[in-house]
């Protein structure tokens, strides 16, 4: 059966980036590539088909002189013209670490209210939040759930774990998977251990899951309480990722029974648990653990000179909010929101109906039980629901521009029931980008698709010499493969790929967010009437691509 092309699922990737560079616009481009026919049966004479449309450039003599190869020798031949014809191609230009990325067009003329979330999207956290959050869970582990102390020397490891995993509560596993719901394996851990691979498929008998078994038996974007994994799709599951694995070791090692469904809920719970002892510290030392946006103001003063409305929405209590806002836009923060919504417990925010919006009283520190007829600029209210908030300010559909850092909590319900327009704050990108502009790994992933293409026109060669070589380009593709993966992360890889496929976690941001971008002050460089188009992407029945 022919190959449809690169296994590569381009039209979910290829995103658009669209940059202001002297003051000119101009589409981004961070990928390099030339196409060519899927080749339907074996062709070694690829190298001269595929880079024909190549502007002055033809195939090496090499290449045309073995188009028939039949011994090692020939095959051998073959890979070297390969690897000098990569070795000679240009490499991609460099993403823009401040790109914003289009999933789906976007037009801002049409936006009218701007809406926030606080934690990750405006508040931007540094690093040793995240150990402040792991040592005060770990300390109530200890002291209210009756961990053994030893617990108490298991350091944080902020480089072990990354966003978008699943947990299997009934395997005590930490696992990464991809759109098609497949175990990328090399990165399945019980504990801080890796679980091999024939370990893993005797576990799940496949390496493709069934989506009831993921997603429980409602296939439902949220979890379900009857599925077997647990998707951590925050920031501040990054540090519950490492608890969680750490105290899993830690019982391994000293061959201590345990139940992972257990120890998953406990360190849950004391993860949740220590977030007002949190926002206790962070509060009293803000500049210790919040970083400085000198640009959020003026992002929120251009949006309010264009005549926007803005509005904020989070789970965070007020004061925590207040004074994280205050060190960032000032003490009068508030004057550039038309609404304020704390503690407002999303996504039933998003979800519920008759949960009632409150009215906060500053003074008192306490909430009101007056009924709210209208909200107004300047007052701060408490939970409630989407349907109020647009009922009283006839705030609907694509008019709202939402921006927040989580798929789920965040976006999916008011893209999905509401029909708001989404933008993701994903920090990670940054990370993400340095590393894809790295040289070494436009290297590695450039020969890696080539490589690919050359294994793929030969598989069906089933001679001898094919085999033999076959058998060393498919172990030259698996060091390739890991190499690409271990430069991002070197237990779970890119928070975005497995070895060559979006993530479980790509899949719900690219569904869930119109756009993308690392920091909201990058919308900044753009108008506010401007138009962000997605990239047409190849499909696999279109082209192939021999180049990222």
């Amino acid at each position: 059966m022919c190959a449809a092309g690169s296994p590569i699922v381009s039209a979910l990737l290829r995103q658009n980036v669209l940059l202001r560079a002297g003051g000119v616009l101009r589409s981004w481009d961070p990928i390099s590539s030339s196409l060519s026919p899927s080749p339907c049966k074996p062709n070694y004479s690829f190298e001269a088909r595929a880079f024909a449309s190549d502007a002055g450039a033809s195939a090496p003599a090499a290449t045309a002189q073995i188009s028939h190869p039949k011994t090692v020798s020939d095959f051998q031949k073959l890979h070297e013209a390969t690897k000098k014809k990569f070795q000679s191609k240009k490499l991609p230009s460099d993403v823009h670490p401040d790109a914003v990325f289009a999933c789906n067009e976007l037009d801002l003329s049409e936006v009218q209210v701007y809406g926030f979330d606080y934690d990750y999207t405006l508040a931007c956290y540094k690093p040793i939040l995240e150990d402040l959050l792991y040592n005060l869970a770990r300390e109530m582990l200890v002291k209210r759930f009756r961990y053994p102390e030893d617990i108490l020397q298991l350091e944080y490891e902020p480089n072990f774990a990354v966003r978008g995993l699943h947990y299997d509560v009934e395997k005590g596993l930490l696992v990464k998977l991809d759109s098609f719901l497949q175990l990328q394996l090399g990165s399945v851990y019980r504990g801080r251990t890796k679980v091999e691979a024939d370990e893993v498929l005797k576990l799940y008998h496949n390496r493709l899951l069934p989506i009831a078994y993921v997603e429980g038996p409602n296939n439902s974007y949220r979890h379900n309480t009857n599925s077997k994994m647990v998707q951590l799709a925050d920031l501040f599951s990054v540090p519950e990722m490492c608890l969680l694995c750490n105290v899993i070791e830690y019982f391994e090692r000293n061959r201590i029974d345990y139940n992972p469904e257990i120890v998953f809920h406990d360190t849950r719970t004391a993860m949740g648990s220590c977030h007002p002892i949190m926002h206790g510290k962070v509060m009293r030392n803000t500049e210790k653990y919040i970083e400085r946006n000198p640009k959020l103001v003026k992002f929120f003063e251009k949006l309010q000179q264009a005549g926007k409305n803005l509005f904020l929405v989070t789970n965070s209590p007020y004061s925590f909010v207040n004074c994280g806002m205050s060190f960032l836009v000032g003490a009068n923060w508030r004057d550039f929101f038309d609404v304020v919504i704390v503690q407002a417990r999303k996504p039933k925010f998003f979800t519920d109906e008759s949960r009632p919006i409150r009215l906060f009283d500053e003074r008192t520190q306490s909430h009101l039980w007056d009924r709210v007829f209208k909200l107004e600029k300047g007052k701060i209210y408490y939970e409630g629901s989407v349907r109020q908030l647009q009922e009283l300010k006839g705030w609907r559909g694509h008019s709202v521009l939402y921006f927040g850092d989580h798929p789920y909590s965040d976006l999916a319900d008011v893209t999905l029931k509401h029909s708001w327009r989404t933008g993701a704050i994903i920090s990670e990108l940054a990370h993400e980008i340095k590393t894809l502009n790295r040289k070494d790994f436009k290297m590695s992933a450039n020969w890696l698709q080539m490589l690919t293409q050359l294994i793929e026109d030969t598989q069906d060669d089933d001679s001898e010499a094919a085999q033999i070589c076959l058998k060393e380009w498919m172990e030259e593709r698996d060091q390739l493969r890991n190499k690409t993966k271990n430069v991002f992360n070197e237990q779970f890889g890119s928070v975005f790929r497995t070895y060559h496929n979006p993530t479980y976690f790509s899949r719900r941001l690219f569904r869930f967010a119109d756009i993308y971008t690392s920091d909201i002050t990058n919308l900044l460089k753009f108008s506010t009437t401007h138009t962000f188009y997605p990239r047409r992407g190849v499909m696999p029945h279109e082209y192939a691509s021999h180049f990222i």
